[in-house]
């Protein structure tokens, strides 16, 4: 079986330049744990997970601090960098095998620089199990 056969391709992303609060509120809404980063070019360039927004606010104890990062931090200031990919083509037990050696819950599927989908671990677990995606 094939990442392409798992894969969601409809990805929703967000900028660099968006807003932490903007972000949280994605990911609320579309009910994920985390988002591609693209920049003004539309090539990757991170990720931004819950991890990523836990560890920004647990890093300051006052409050208002902590509110500063909804409503005033850039995605680009706390993302991760280097997100991992893979491609289309590879098998899901390749793709199994990257997330457990990366330690991520995610791969980005890129084809020649451009973003294709996101696999995740629940992926993975549903396709072994035989469960429709």
């Amino acid at each position: 079986m094939r990442v392409s056969e798992v894969m969601h391709s409809s990805v929703r992303t967000v900028s660099t330049d968006d807003s932490v609060g903007e972000t949280i509120a994605l990911l609320a809404e579309e009910h994920i744990s985390g988002v591609p980063v693209l920049d003004r070019h539309g090539k990757l360039v991170g990720v931004i997970s819950n991890s990523d927004i836990l560890e920004a606010i647990a890093e300051h104890n006052d409050p208002e601090a902590r509110e500063a990062i909804f409503e005033s931090t850039p995605v680009r200031d706390i993302m991760t960098t280097n997100p991992q990919t893979i491609g289309a083509q590879a098998t899901v037990r390749d793709a199994a095998q990257r997330m457990l050696y990366l330690e991520v819950h995610r791969l980005f599927v890129e084809e020649g620089g451009k973003l294709l989908g996101v696999v995740s671990t629940t992926d993975l677990v549903r396709a072994l199990a035989g469960t429709k995606v």
